[in-house]
């Protein structure tokens, strides 16, 4: 039986499309047992999930520790594993995958990274571009796989699992329907649209469309949430005393709301796995074709300033974001919401079409 250990210290979104590793792996090696070693607050997203056998979680700080980083490596050792993936290539995993002993170490070059040391015995160049509607990052993560096993018909969406307590979550079955989520705060201030602009939006949709709107945001983000509702029209179209602070917990009442407008971010794919409808507002500096999974204008849309203004972005390439990712309020202030809104209006009524005015 083959031991495999799939490394990502990352966000909720990366950690969610990671899990498509274990998915496909399963497929190579039926009998294996995959273990995930993740951060602590990200592992709900891979709880349930038949493809993996055990999840190691960490504190995001704990690594950051020499101590507790070469405490990890010799446990990592002893496990004795055959294969190691490695996606996002940070010097913490890079390490660990040095010093495993694994017969295969699988990771993804990163382009500034020097990898004179042999980290891998398989170093994975990204794909140049996405050939799929699942986004670039999905692709590079099966990409992986393929580039050392035979794999058979990969399965390229990330998937959520349920249990059947889970599904009968009941919160929101006296709420009017639709129920609209709303991620109103992006996963760091760099993802975060402008307050006033994220207002503009709330106001559009609870003056023209019936039902319930409800907030997404980090439970470290409530002070930040308390000021959009104040800033808020219509305060008694939201209800703020529907709230989930844990990602199981955000799951089962996604998976009871109808659709979800969201600044990009981990709740983004999460929705995108319950196979409800989105609408996401990218930041400027994120590059759209990593993360667009699974978009086709119906089912799952989406705006990126790029798209609509490609002549801001002519003196540089999105591979030279990092200048704009310190501060991307300039270019956020150019994504108005009277742009968002001639999209987003067209998908507000495709979806909510089902539900009497």
């Amino acid at each position: 039986m083959k031991k495999i250990l799939v490394i990502q210290n990352k966000r909720i979104g990366d950690v969610l499309i990671s899990s498509v590793i274990a998915n496909n792996i399963k497929k190579v090696f039926p009998k294996s047992e995959v273990t995930y070693f993740v951060y602590e607050y990200t592992a709900g997203v891979l709880e349930n999930n038949p493809n993996i056998d055990r999840i190691i979680s960490v504190k995001e700080k704990e690594l950051k520790s020499y101590a507790k980083l070469f405490q990890t490596i010799s446990r990592i050792k002893k496990e004795e594993y055959d294969i190691i993936f490695d996606p996002y290539s940070k010097l913490q995993s890079r390490l660990i995958c040095l010093f495993s002993g694994a017969e295969y170490r699988i990771g993804l070059k990163r382009a500034h990274k020097d990898l004179k040391l042999p980290f891998y015995t398989h170093p994975i160049s990204h794909l140049k571009h996405r050939t799929k509607n699942c986004g670039k990052a999905i692709e590079d993560r099966i990409n992986m796989i393929a580039s050392v096993f035979e794999l058979k018909e990969p399965e390229y969406a990330p998937k959520i699992f349920l249990t059947e307590v889970e599904k009968q979550y009941n919160r929101i079955d006296s709420l009017q329907k639709p129920v609209i989520m709303l991620g109103i705060l992006g996963s760091t201030p760099q993802k975060s649209m402008p307050y006033t602009y994220m207002v503009e939006i709330i106001d559009y949709i609870t003056e023209n469309h019936l039902g319930t709107v409800l907030f997404n945001y980090a439970p470290n983000q409530k002070e930040e949430a308390q000021k959009v509702y104040e800033m808020c029209k219509n305060k008694n179209r939201i209800n703020l005393d529907i709230y989930e602070d844990s990602i199981r917990g955000f799951i089962k009442l996604m998976n009871k709301c109808d659709l979800l407008v969201s600044n990009e971010g981990g709740s983004v794919h999460i929705t995108k796995a319950l196979d409800k409808p989105t609408f996401t507002i990218y930041s400027p500096y994120v590059n759209k074709e990593h993360w667009c999974s699974f978009e086709d204008g119906d089912h799952h849309d989406s705006i990126h300033l790029l798209e609509e203004k490609p002549d801001l972005f002519s003196s540089f390439t999105l591979e030279e974001r990092r200048t704009i990712e310190e501060d991307p309020n300039s270019l956020y202030k150019e994504l108005t919401p009277e742009m968002i809104l001639s999209k987003l209006k067209p998908f507000l009524e495709h979806h909510l079409a089902g539900f009497s005015s």
